[in-house]
């Protein structure tokens, strides 16, 4: 492979954008058979037919989703670390239960941005939850709820969806 495989240049875009997580999807891991875009592996079109996907949603300023890039010259590797940030307000006994499962798995995670993008993440080796809390604040307007970190690493950054969640494959999972 040739190092100097450069193909675009950028401008400065508009300031048409905004920062913020809408949803989460939580998928069970080796429930997906990507199917890339005909002429961007960056984008998947499907991830196979009626495969679960189960929402969370996490309007909040807390969450985060950031991509790292690791890269060494002296390894000569480069690798993306995927790291989500999640706050989920309120405690419940389904919610403490569903919570545990999922420390314990390592689901692909699709995360939902406030622009209506769609991302892939954990495609590959899916990711573990790394840390977390349970709390109930010390006064009455502090968080009761839920913290979660998760963390994947891959070989690639976190893939675009080529349409909604219902058009690649997905069958959304909703709480009540």
């Amino acid at each position: 492979m040739a190092c100097d495989n450069l193909t675009l240049g950028r401008i400065e875009p508009c300031k048409d954008s905004v920062g913020g997580i809408k949803n989460i999807y939580f998928v069970n891991y080796g429930d997906l058979t990507p199917v890339y875009d005909a002429t961007d592996t960056d984008v998947i079109d499907s991830v196979g037919s009626s495969v679960s996907a189960y929402k969370y949603e996490v309007r909040s300023t807390a969450s985060t989703f950031t991509q790292n890039i690791q890269s060494s010259r002296d390894a000569g590797t480069t690798a993306f670390e995927q790291v989500l940030e999640i706050t989920l307000k309120k405690l419940s006994i389904d919610d403490h239960k569903e919570l545990k499962l999922l420390s314990y798995s390592r689901p692909h995670v699709v995360v939902e941005d406030n622009n209506g993008n769609l991302f892939l993440a954990g495609l590959e080796y899916g990711m573990d939850v790394t840390g977390g809390t349970i709390v109930t604040g010390g006064a009455m307007a502090d968080l009761s709820g839920y913290t979660l970190s998760l963390t994947g690493m891959e070989k690639v950054p976190a893939n675009f969806l080529g349409g909604d969640m219902a058009t690649v494959g997905f069958s959304v999972v909703s709480g009540s």
